[in-house]
């Protein structure tokens, strides 16, 4: 259960297993039976044998792509939606975004900020009683990860009920209970450590301040202005996905990926040899996750979105322009670390954020400058390596997309 973790993995990884091994894990990709499509983009086409290579190396099952760029416009999935099945994936699947779901809470409580219903230094003790230092501890801290707050998605016994109970509807009270009792990581704005404990504060905020659900303020607000249908915060008790769906499938336990990413050797091995097998995990409840991680979208909405949250349209020049420039490194001594900023993320000159929930990895980004956009979803959330397979995914893109634009432009007369 790595949504914790989603913002961590910032170093570049290639795979190089060969397509015809897909077979042996009963995973049959697309690009390996068919063929390239005539009219499919020079990056897409370099990209397509890695994305396979890499799904086979994973042992993930399928992806889906979608790119908007200068250098032409990419929809592809890759795989199978039901492990050993050849059951292709619709592009237009629905899929669990994971803590994408945090920019979409961002942008609303920056919308309250803009309408003056609360202001970015107010302490969030103003807002909802007992959280600790919550005198200290600012709406902008919650919204960068800078609250010191425990993360209560770490907490030894929350992972042992989702493993015991995958189908508990968890209360925001519960959640809350958990991270509330648990020492803070550090004074407010004395660091970075990302906690799903701020942004189900900051969706108990909305609630408050717009009278309704969270759910209806973020459709109301982002989803609706677009005309997306397909994009939306589900009830608490309710674990379907909309059709069409791949299943998404889990490596080990929630408690054994409570703090590492990846496997023991011993069950990486297993994996390898295939004594130990993924599980469905579909249809598990995500309620624990709410406006931290819960959302469901497809890859063309995402894009949508995402196009507007960066590019403006949401918020006003002014705001839009703070909430950019509040990057801030993770790892200030790494320059390949990723920065995270109001509610959002940045890898590179993309913006936009990962998002990792058992059974599905999710990358959403979108470059202003060259107005190019990535969305990548996979059906595992983690390899049994540690691995998140969208992620790589997206960066084996952006390496491609780089070598496109690096060819001189013909000129005409």
């Amino acid at each position: 259960m790595a949504i914790s973790r989603l913002l961590l993995q910032t170093k570049y990884l290639f795979a190089t297993f060969l397509c015809a091994l897909a077979m042996v894990i009963g995973v049959t990709f697309s690009a390996c039976s068919g063929g390239d499509s005539p009219s499919e983009p020079a990056f897409a086409t370099a990209a397509r044998p890695q994305i396979n290579q890499l799904l086979v190396d994973t042992m993930t099952a399928g992806a889906v792509v979608y790119v908007q760029s200068p250098s032409g416009n990419w929809l592809a999935s890759f795989g199978t939606a039901v492990r050993g099945t050849n059951t292709p994936i619709p592009t237009n699947a629905h899929f669990r975004v994971g803590s994408v779901t945090k920019t979409w809470t961002g942008t609303v409580v920056l919308q309250l900020v803009q309408e003056g219903k609360l202001s970015l230094s107010d302490p969030v003790s103003k807002y909802v009683a007992n959280v600790p230092n919550g005198d200290a501890i600012t709406i902008a801290q919650l919204l960068s990860m800078r609250s010191g707050l425990y993360n209560y998605t770490t907490n030894l016994a929350f992972n042992q009920t989702l493993d015991s109970e995958p189908n508990k509807v968890w209360t925001t009270s519960e959640m809350l209970d958990i991270a509330f009792s648990n020492p803070v990581y550090f004074a407010p704005g004395a660091g970075f450590m990302y906690s799903n404990t701020n942004t189900v504060l900051l969706g108990l905020i909305i609630e408050q301040l717009t009278g309704m659900s969270a759910a209806d303020a973020i459709k109301t607000r982002l989803f609706v202005p677009l005309g997306l249908t397909d994009t939306f915060l589900p009830p608490q008790n309710d674990t379907s996905l909309p059709a069409p769906f791949a299943h998404g499938y889990q490596w080990g336990t929630n408690v054994e990926t409570a703090m590492s990413e990846a496997l023991s050797p011993e069950r990486q091995a297993a994996a390898a040899n295939g004594t130990l097998q993924p599980t469905d995990v579909t249809g598990a409840s995500t309620s624990w996750a709410w406006t931290a991680g819960s959302g469901i979208s497809t890859v063309t909405e995402l894009a949508e979105y995402v196009q507007r949250m960066v590019g403006g349209g949401y918020l006003s020049a002014d705001l839009q322009a703070e909430r950019l420039a509040s990057c801030t490194p993770i790892q200030p001594s790494d320059p390949n670390s990723a920065s995270y900023c109001l509610g959002l993320a940045k890898f590179g000159t993309f913006y936009g954020h990962t998002g990792e929930i058992p059974g599905f990895n999710t990358f959403m980004g979108y470059d202003p400058a060259t107005r190019t956009t990535i969305v990548t979803w996979a059906t595992s959330a983690e390899a049994p390596d540690g691995t998140a397979p969208a992620n790589e995914i997206a960066r084996i893109l952006m390496g491609e997309l780089s070598k496109a634009a690096e060819v001189p432009t013909e000129t005409r007369p």
